[in-house]
């Protein structure tokens, strides 16, 4: 590989798609340049874009090269963020690169193609503030380019080789369901925190992270000579993730348990696959990178939306009855009736519940893994699936309330986002911290 290939990002899909091209655009299927502002959307199972001066009328498919790559963009207007989350809103979002509309049934799929480092500068800007240390944002841009390049290289593996993609095992007794970006077949990654967090140009580029994408291009973390799948989250909540305990039952030597903190105490180094292990670690509070209430560091990965999170290393949830049994209803589709109770099956090197049993009036049935069991237990996403259950009030065997008490955010898999930023104040190297949280890697430089 000499130069930084281009990405397909999915952006949005719906019936219309507003958008507004800022700088001239040409495509393959026109003799004209487009300077305008549209409405694209299916028409006799036709693409039509509805200009203010023309329709254009397309088969398929289109897509619109900018004159100028530097220079030239466009803008979609109302583009769903933060989908499924409790921050949920639309914005009207600009993107260099090319344009590329997809009729895919009545709706409209809008695809971004522009190169690797253009879409790392926006994705690292996106997640990062400009107050980041360098050492962090090029720690970032080497595992967001990692993980692009892996996840790019994965989906043409699995295309060559025809394989169908498991991602949900079910029985009577189980649903055991995790979700990756194979489903993703139109375009590489798509724009939200399922992949990773891209606005295009929407938000000013940082500087900082410019500088760290610039002076790191090209370079990766490999392992056993492929590109590793570089996972990242908010907060391990101590001690990092297993890859096979969160996504498929694949191990990989460099996603593996890893304690957040230079000096292990006992509570650490436990394990945390033991019930009454992981009880004890979360109802603590034990030191690690990422337990701090520093403004300074947080400001440097949490956004505006992401900051009305204060407690995220340790937290806890309350839920009566009612409350749980409808949401539980509501977001599995399953009548359990009334919740008995709650029973841990399984859980990962950080604690993380991997399987859990739910127990019903009207249901019995096990859950899993760790992101199927933070949906059925938030109307968004739970913090994480490292949690214990406090049952209280009880009317016979039927527990009128419910407590979770969990720890750290996210996955927890890879790089812990906030304890790499506590590495980086603390004068930690880029190379360290990617160490640190991927054991058994290197970096290479490929392009």
């Amino acid at each position: 590989m000499e130069t930084s290939p281009n990405i397909h990002v999915g952006i949005t899909k719906k019936k219309h798609i507003e958008f507004r091209l800022a700088g001239k655009f040409s495509s393959n299927e026109l003799n004209q340049t487009l300077l305008d502002t549209y409405v694209a959307s299916g028409e006799n199972q036709k693409l039509t874009l509805q200009g203010s001066n023309q329709t254009l009328s397309f088969e398929k498919e289109v897509t619109l090269l900018p004159c100028n790559l530097s220079a030239d963009y466009f803008e979609i207007k109302e583009v769903v963020i933060g989908i499924d989350f409790h921050w949920e809103q639309k914005e009207d979002q600009k993107f260099q690169g090319a344009l590329k509309l997809m009729l895919v049934g009545d709706e409209i799929q809008v695809i971004n193609i522009l190169p690797v480092e253009n879409y790392l500068i926006s994705v690292i800007s996106s997640e990062m503030s400009a107050t980041s240390s360098l050492n962090l944002l090029k720690a970032h841009a080497i595992i967001s380019r990692s993980w692009l390049l892996a996840q790019i290289a994965k989906q043409n593996e699995l295309v060559q080789s025809k394989a169908m993609y498991q991602l949900i095992h079910e029985t009577d007794e189980e649903y055991i369901r995790w979700y990756d970006r194979e489903d993703h077949t139109l375009f590489h990654v798509c724009a939200d925190d399922h992949c990773q967090r891209y606005q295009g140009i929407t938000r000013a580029n940082n500087p900082r992270v410019v500088e760290a994408v610039q002076e790191t291009m090209g370079q990766v973390l490999m392992y056993d000579n492929k590109i590793c799948d570089a996972r990242f989250s908010k907060s391990c909540g101590g001690v990092a993730e297993r890859f096979e305990n969160c996504w498929e039952p694949v191990p990989h030597p460099y996603l593996t348990a890893v304690i957040d903190h230079p000096e292990p105490t006992q509570l650490h180094t436990m394990d945390l696959t033991l019930e009454k292990n992981a009880t004890l670690f979360i109802h603590a509070n034990p030191e690690a990178f990422c337990n701090t209430k520093d403004e300074k560091v947080l400001t440097q990965v949490l956004n505006n939306y992401d900051l009305v999170a204060k407690d995220f290393y340790r937290w806890q949830v309350t839920y009566s009855q009612e409350q749980l049994s409808a949401l539980v209803f509501k977001k599995s589709g399953i009548d359990f009736g009334q919740i008995i109770d709650l029973m841990p099956i399984e859980r990962g090197t950080s604690g993380r519940l991997i399987k859990l049993k739910i127990i019903g009036t009207k249901k019995t049935r096990i859950v899993g893994k760790e992101l199927e069991i933070r949906r059925w237990f938030s109307e968004s996403h739970l913090y994480s699936s490292a949690f214990t259950i406090e049952k209280l009030n009880f009317t016979g065997t039927v527990p009128g309330n419910f407590i979770l008490h969990g720890a750290g955010w996210g996955h927890g898999v890879g790089l812990c986002q906030i304890g790499a930023a506590v590495m980086g104040e603390k004068g930690f190297t880029f190379t360290e911290i990617l160490m640190h949280y991927y054991r058994n890697a290197e970096i290479v430089k490929i392009y």
